[in-house]
């Protein structure tokens, strides 16, 4: 059996910046309008095997966001190569991809069919999705009655209840009161701990990263920069975090001088 879950290979990822819509158009026809070219991700290589668990770190617009992208399919490398064998679950936008007319218990449905799970899975996980998500009679209302707290809460309840192969999460441990995240951090701690789903977390909170990963990838400016043991990534990204703020300060403080 093969063991990677997801693996890049030497992947870039471009995207081509424009002033406004109007110069968008004009590129269509013409090559004289050249727009700004940024690398999100530049030439990025590394393997999560199954039932791994990695903390991925880095600054705003580091490139870990284009990478979750890239893995769950929203977006796709503009040179080499990913491979990703498993389900994903990914608790990204949690309250994206609902219709808005159809009830909480349809959008079960809607969004597992959109996950490729079958209507008899789906129904098997039916009773254990609602009871997680604690909407009480809400959910035969239509969603476009929710809250985005209530959303974001069905949205966790589908993505963590569908038995994943590999999860993803971007900082939504954060969602809603603190009793639904102290239920939330239970949930994917029993995901994670029988050590068969593959786990992969976007966190910007080094203590939070501990206490559910392993291992550690820091991202810096689209480029991997680090690769290691879960303490030593941390200590890594604060260190680098810490040199970024006091060259920044210096600078100010130049500019000042100046």
């Amino acid at each position: 059996m093969n063991n990677i879950a997801i693996q890049f290979k030497n992947v870039t990822k471009v995207y081509k910046l424009f002033k406004n819509d109007k110069q968008r158009f004009r590129a269509i026809f013409s090559k004289r309008v050249k727009p700004k070219i940024k690398k999100a991700i530049n030439e990025v290589s590394f393997t999560v095997e199954r039932g791994e668990s990695v903390a991925l770190f880095g600054r705003n617009g580091a490139g870990k966001s284009t990478i979750l992208k890239m893995i769950t399919g929203v977006t796709y490398p503009t040179k080499g190569e990913i491979i990703v064998d498993g389900r994903v679950s990914a608790l990204l936008e949690l309250t994206a991809g609902f219709d808005p007319d159809f009830t909480g218990r349809e959008n079960i449905f809607f969004r597992g069919q959109l996950l490729g799970i079958s209507d008899e899975e789906i129904r098997e996980l039916e009773d254990e999705i609602i009871e997680f998500a604690d909407l009480g009679d809400y959910i035969d209302q239509p969603v476009r009655t929710y809250s985005s707290g209530m959303k974001a809460r069905l949205g966790f309840g589908i993505n963590a209840n569908i038995k994943p192969e590999i999860l993803i999460v971007d900082e939504a441990l954060s969602v809603g009161d603190k009793e639904f995240r102290r239920k939330c951090n239970l949930k994917i701690n029993e995901i994670v701990g029988g050590g068969e789903v593959t786990f992969l977390f976007v966190t910007h909170s080094t203590n939070v990263a501990k206490s559910f990963c392993k291992r550690g990838i820091v991202m810096k400016a689209g480029k991997l920069v680090y690769d290691g043991d879960i303490e030593d990534a941390i200590q890594f990204y604060e260190d680098m975090v810490d040199k970024e703020v006091a060259a920044k300060k210096k600078k100010g403080s130049n500019k000042v001088l100046g």
